[in-house]
């Protein structure tokens, strides 16, 4: 076929909870966390779907599905990081614990007279600048955000619709990256920033900490149900560290195997297990999964996903739109979820990997059969509403 995943286990995987995710299961933290979302008034955990009728379909004993797409009104799950680490940042300025700051105390004229001429920035392929973006809007902040060539309008125009101001460079999301560090040296900009780097290390563990209330609404919606593989999608792998860092905690004695997935070509943790050290890739990036297009890794994310996870797969375009299509035309008795570009690679990989003969030892070597219990998570819903109509309707990205 045109199109194939590539797959490579983990040489140094490790069960269970490496010493490097330790500090972000801290139990104070994540009380910290739980309580600050649970403050805000759009707050409600998103469903976990169970496809029963696909996991049929596809010869494993069990899919679950968290849909993010209704998260706070935004389609994503990005701002529950963003959110928290803004509120970190500004209780930090204020001199006070966060646990005394619910949302709405942030939100009081007497708070923001008390904070100054904060500026928010970030850069963002779309999810994470419009959570930054919501959150300063939310606090009556102002905040810019910059995004990598190639972003399309209406991610662009989501962000500005928020009263924010918002721009397109024409670098890629890495050097856009660095960019905007050194604009904000300049300007006093406070970087609201899902990756780390030298001396920028705070903001990232508080973002992906944030991310934390995923994996808490998760197990608890598994009501004791456990999975055997987790599919997690990285791009610069604050999220994937993250959930894979907190379910195998959960998990304890019986961990599930923790399966990264990144888009091609921006398969930078992939590259990064096959030579043995963090690795970037450059270059365009050009995937229609937007959220992924990132060729560095975080170095906190690393730092965890070297030893936590057990197989990382690159994923082409196709697999994502199978993703799509396949969440888009439910089984009879299974729920319907609209899924992004980069929400649905995980279900759609899986597909790949259950039903095309050539990946049967792949799929083998991922111990994935009958027995298996797959835990996806669709981390976005149609932010790019014109692409989904393509992928959805008109079959674009047949592979």
């Amino acid at each position: 076929m045109s199109f194939a995943l590539k797959g490579l286990l983990n040489p140094n995987w490790k069960p269970g909870l490496p010493p490097a995710a330790r500090a972000l299961v801290d139990p104070a933290a994540l009380a910290e966390v739980e309580l600050y979302h649970r403050s805000f008034p759009q707050y409600a955990p998103t469903p976990l779907r169970s496809l029963s009728g696909l996991a049929l379909h596809w010869g494993v004993g069990g899919l679950w599905v968290k849909d993010e797409s209704p998260r706070f009104g935004l389609n994503a799950f990005k701002v529950l990081g963003a959110s928290y680490a803004v509120g970190k940042i500004l209780a930090g300025r204020l001199g006070r614990s966060l646990d005394e700051l619910p949302f709405p105390a942030l939100q009081k004229p007497q708070v923001r007279s008390q904070l100054g001429g904060v500026v928010l920035a970030a850069t963002t392929d779309g999810n994470h600048g419009r959570g930054v973006a919501w959150t300063a809007s939310q606090l009556g902040l102002p905040a810019t955000i910059f995004m990598p060539k190639g972003t399309v309008a209406t991610r662009l125009e989501n962000i500005r619709k928020l009263g924010q101001s918002a721009e397109v460079t024409a670098m890629n999301y890495d050097d856009t990256v660095r960019w905007v560090a050194s604009q904000a040296r300049d300007k006093g900009w406070e970087i609201v920033q899902d990756t780390a780097w030298d001396g920028y290390v705070d903001v990232p563990r508080w973002i992906m900490q944030g991310y934390s209330t995923v994996a808490r609404e998760t197990v608890e919606q598994l009501a004791g149900a456990r999975p055997t593989h987790v599919f997690l999608q990285a791009g610069v792998g604050a999220f994937a560290a993250v959930m894979a860092a907190l379910l195998l905690d959960a998990f304890g004695a019986d961990p599930p195997r923790i399966v990264v997935l990144e888009a091609m070509p921006a398969e930078c943790f992939y590259e990064s297990v096959r030579l043995g050290r963090k690795t970037a890739v450059g270059g365009e990036l050009d995937t229609i999964m937007a959220g992924l297009a990132c060729g560095e890794p975080n170095p906190l994310a690393w730092d965890i996903l070297k030893d936590a996870g057990f197989a990382f797969l690159a994923a082409p375009n196709e697999a994502a739109a199978h993703g799509m299509r396949v969440l888009g035309n439910a089984l009879p008795g299974d729920e319907k979820i609209v899924a992004g570009e980069s929400g649905a690679v995980g279900p759609g990989v899986l597909g790949w990997l259950t039903q095309r003969p050539e990946y049967a030892a792949l799929r083998d070597e991922l111990g994935l059969g009958a027995g298996s219990r797959v835990l996806c998570f669709s981390t976005e819903g149609d932010t790019d509403p014109a692409m989904y109509r393509q992928i959805a309707w008109e079959g674009a990205y047949r592979g």
